[in-house]
């Protein structure tokens, strides 16, 4: 199968980076190379950084910008390391940074991924990294209740996961849980049949909790921004495009931190707390997809950008 994937919030992203052709650019999703041909195109002598984990999109992208290969370096990684990749290739300071952190299609569509829910045949993997020697049929069955618990309500906000997680244990008890069909079937019998009439497919929420854990997505994201920011130079800006509430509030809070990082009372009259401001948000409210792109994409719909720009005179 193609390597595809439909680039959420294009125009809007290209827009905001405010690209300078002589800049230099990083993409920490790579995925297939959509925000990275639109950054190329308008580059002369700039350069572009593309970074992915995933070695299907690695090699997609790497055919897709071959007519951009002498402005484009890409490599095998996870976007948590990207102030090291790009010091190792002997680059202090970019001008500006794009996250799309959605799944591709590609890696939904792909069964053998086992990312959807929609295939009742795949195996539990999720892995982005092909290499990790973790997926979701580890946690499934080695994880304890109380951990299954945890992990479905902080990163599925599934308000059943008891039920869920108990019928799991009671599953992998008589065989080891390896497929999505199986888990599909031990999470439609854990949800009252009332509350399945809405809100879309039951395991929605289980399935992107699952991927999460396995990717350490929230835990990457968290820990990597502040340092993203710490790349940029003067007026260089970072854009980052979420998909669900979780992503979204970690972005939106890590930006209003770097922004306004004072912790003095309210009641000091001047900061004596020594933090100063890294630059400011760009996006007071975010972007989100216009209802011809949300017709075009459904899976679009969820999507929100964010942006920050570094300051003119802080280091």
């Amino acid at each position: 199968m193609e390597f595809n994937h439909y680039s959420v919030l294009l125009n809007e992203t290209i827009e905001q980076l405010h690209i300078d052709p002589t800049g230099i650019y990083v993409d920490g999703t790579l995925g297939g190379a959509g925000h990275s041909i639109e950054i190329a195109k308008r580059l002369t002598t700039g350069k572009l950084i593309g970074i992915d984990q995933d070695e299907d999109a690695i090699k997609a992208a790497t055919s897709r910008l071959s007519d951009y290969k002498d402005k484009v370096t890409i490599v095998k990684d996870n976007f948590i390391n990207m102030p090291k990749v790009v010091k190792e290739l002997g680059i202090d300071k970019v001008n500006g940074i794009v996250l799309d952190l959605g799944v591709s299609s590609y890696q939904l569509d792909e069964k053998e991924r086992g990312f959807s829910y929609m295939s009742d045949n795949s195996l539990l993997d999720m892995r982005m990294d092909r290499d990790s020697n973790f997926s979701a049929e580890d946690i499934v069955n080695d994880y304890t209740y109380d951990e299954i618990v945890k992990v479905l309500r902080i990163y599925g906000e599934e308000r059943f996961a008891p039920s869920i997680a108990k019928n799991i244990c009671k599953e992998r008890e008589k065989e080891r849980i390896t497929t999505t069909g199986k888990l599909n079937e031990i999470i439609d019998r854990s949800i009252p049949k009332k509350n399945k009439i809405k809100g879309g497919h039951p395991s929605k929420r289980t399935f992107q909790a699952l991927r999460i854990e396995v990717n350490k997505e929230l835990e990457v994201l968290e820990k990597g921004i502040s340092s993203m920011i710490d790349m940029l130079e003067a007026n260089g800006r970072i854009c980052i495009i979420t998909f669900h509430s979780l992503e979204d509030r970690i972005v939106k809070n890590i930006f209003r931190e770097n922004e306004n990082p004072c912790t003095c009372p309210k009641e000091f009259p001047v900061c004596v707390c020594g933090r100063v401001s890294k630059g400011e948000v760009v996006t007071r409210k975010p972007i989100l997809p216009s209802d011809l792109e949300i017709s075009e994409n459904s899976r679009s719909r969820s999507a929100k950008l964010r942006c920050f720009r570094r300051c003119v005179d802080k280091k």
